[in-house]
């Protein structure tokens, strides 16, 4: 049965570079989701309490009235879905009780049934093996939408936004498959992003932050394993298909962690020189501090100094599912930035970056 959570606290292809001049602190989001499923009684728990606590003015209503608002409220989500100016109304609530002045909202590549062919090709899904079967009853439970639908979403939304002062960009991302370039460049053409985020969340075909699938990490050397996964977002980088990497260190996911400092040092060194050379910009990213068990943003502070270090263009990500996530620690992320020396944020708009003074 699923426990109704009632009472929650909130959780308070151009590479031209212009420089902003704007005169107050830039408080921005730039990667953040609508919602991902899998369709489960978590997914609809916790989209229950996104709906409760982002709906506040029956707070003083009886228990059971709550419940039974909370009720009418999931029907009308699951009825209208979340590409529904309803559900998005909730991310433009909380972006202005932020304040944040610029919010990019994305959808996953495999949340899009037109693009079953690409994952079907590089994922794992042999139904014999254990890896194979659960992934295949994922991306089933997952690619359940439309791309055109989600760009149409967004694009109506930019005026509404704009007369509240916020400026909402359109995004995707795009998993990144070796040798996969040429098909992932055919199934983004044709629309008019704002940006594109390139991510790995794969390792030959295996979805590595699944965490039914965790365990996998123990049957590898973790070197070995890091050497493949830093090689991977290496040739994502050179690339130069995106306009910004997502989380550049995810795979500590589940914390299982190379110790060797000099190691992950020398990635780091060799992952910003990539970012460097291909003008690509990258992302603070707190999904994994407040959502996984490794507890830390992405990339961490370590890697964090060496991108500051190279003067690589940075932007600032909450990652966030739910519209009661959304900003959530990008403030104190652009602190770390200004702690590190950094004066500017990278900003897109139809592919153009724009870094304006933090």
């Amino acid at each position: 049965m699923v426990h109704l959570v009632m009472k929650v606290s909130v959780r308070i292809v151009a590479r031209q570079s212009i420089l902003t001049k704007v005169g107050h602190e830039m408080l921005i989001d730039y990667h953040l989701h609508l919602e991902e499923g899998p369709y489960n009684a978590k997914w609809l728990n916790r989209t229950i309490q996104a709906l409760a606590t982002m709906t506040d003015e029956f707070q003083l209503d009886s228990q059971k009235l709550q419940m039974e608002k909370a009720i009418q409220q999931l029907h009308s989500r699951m009825t209208h879905g979340c590409y529904s100016e309803q559900w998005l109304d909730l991310y433009l609530k909380r972006a202005l009780q932020l304040g944040i002045q610029e919010i990019g909202i994305v959808d996953h590549l495999y949340r899009f049934e037109e693009t079953r062919a690409y994952f079907e090709k590089y994922m794992l899904l042999d139904e014999r093996e254990e890896v194979g079967k659960l992934q295949r009853q994922w991306l089933d439970q997952v690619m359940t939408q439309n791309m055109e639908q989600f760009v149409s979403c967004i694009e109506r939304a930019k005026d509404k936004w704009a007369q509240h002062g916020i400026a909402l960009k359109l995004g995707l991302e795009c998993d990144y498959f070796v040798d996969g370039e040429k098909e992932l460049r055919s199934l983004v053409e044709g629309y008019d992003w704002d940006f594109l985020i390139g991510s790995v969340h794969f390792i030959d075909g295996w979805g590595f932050d699944n965490p039914e699938l965790q365990h996998r990490f123990q049957s590898f050397e973790q070197e070995t394993l890091y050497n493949h996964f830093f090689e991977t977002v290496e040739q994502m980088i050179l690339s130069k298909q995106f306009d910004f990497i997502a989380h550049l260190d995810n795979l500590k996911v589940f914390n299982y962690r190379v110790q060797n400092e000099a190691f992950m040092h020398a990635w780091y060194e060799r992952i910003a020189k990539a970012l460097k050379e291909s003008d690509v910009a990258t992302e603070i990213n707190s999904g994994l501090y407040y959502r996984y068990p490794v507890q830390e943003s992405c990339p961490s502070p370590s890697f964090l100094r060496v991108l500051a270090a190279h003067q690589i263009p940075i932007t600032l990500s909450s990652d966030a599912h739910y519209p009661d996530d959304l900003g959530s620690f990008v403030a104190d992320n652009a602190n770390q930035l200004k702690q590190l020396g950094v004066t500017e944020i990278a900003t897109f708009s139809k592919r153009i970056r724009e870094m304006k003074v933090l």
